[in-house]
């Protein structure tokens, strides 16, 4: 039983789910962080309620309410552990097809790039007095070129953030890392790549347990983690 604190952002399904459910299972507590709170409920029931999971509304773009889930996680259990900037969103885009509005764009790129940024400024000070961890989902898609791929640059810019976050706290014991997992069979994988090869999402949870899981003195910077099969270049 570790009885780490965990916060974790898309906490409602996916990755951040399978992480949620993991992490208890081996002993940890977890707030779960997202815009469907209904569905936080119901995931928070099955953990085990307010003595394990407790979930809390937040949309990561907005800086008050990243901010309160932190404070809600240090209400309900007096610490934090690991903070999972796990939310993002993934819409088509092209610089050449005008189907692609950039208003889309503008959604994704504050969801996958503003919402990590603000839940690392929010969680920090907790993170510190705890010597806890930072984890942050990336992608392949943010190592490889992808024509037209907003959501690539917005995984590419996650390399940066976890490179900057690490460089600012390399005194503080506090670890990061950067998880770039390869075609995961979420809610956000394009119809037309649904046959093939693709990790699930308890294969990126425990990707994200083996790094929190390694000893103070050891700081896992970037897992990248594909599905058997899935070609470098995807």
């Amino acid at each position: 039983m570790t009885d780490r604190v965990f916060l974790i952002t898309g906490a409602s399904s996916g990755i951040g789910e399978a992480t949620a459910r993991l992490a208890v299972d081996e002993g940890d507590r977890v707030v779960l962080a997202g815009r469907r709170r209904e569905r936080l409920d119901r995931l928070a029931r099955e953990l085990g309620g307010p003595d394990r999971a407790v979930a809390v509304t937040c949309d990561v773009t907005e800086w008050e309410q990243v901010r309160h889930a932190v404070d809600r996680t240090l209400e309900a259990y007096g610490r934090l552990d690991v903070a999972f900037a796990n939310a993002g969103i993934a819409n088509p885009t092209s610089f050449m097809d005008e189907s692609s509005t950039p208003e889309d764009w503008r959604s994704m790129v504050l969801t996958n790039v503003y919402g990590p940024a603000i839940t690392a400024r929010a969680a920090m000070p907790a993170l510190r007095d705890s010597k806890g961890h930072f984890v942050i989902t990336g992608s392949v898609a943010g190592r490889i070129q992808t024509p037209g791929s907003v959501y690539s640059a917005t995984k590419w810019a996650m390399t940066g953030l976890a490179q900057n976050l690490r460089a600012e706290l390399a005194d503080t014991g506090v670890r990061v890392t950067l998880i770039q997992p390869g075609l995961t069979d979420t809610v956000l994988i394009n119809p037309e790549r649904a046959q093939h090869a693709k990790l699930d999402p308890a294969d990126v949870a425990r990707t994200v347990l083996f790094a929190v899981n390694q000893p103070p003195s050891v700081d896992i910077n970037e897992i990248v983690v594909r599905p058997t099969g899935q070609v470098w270049h995807r």
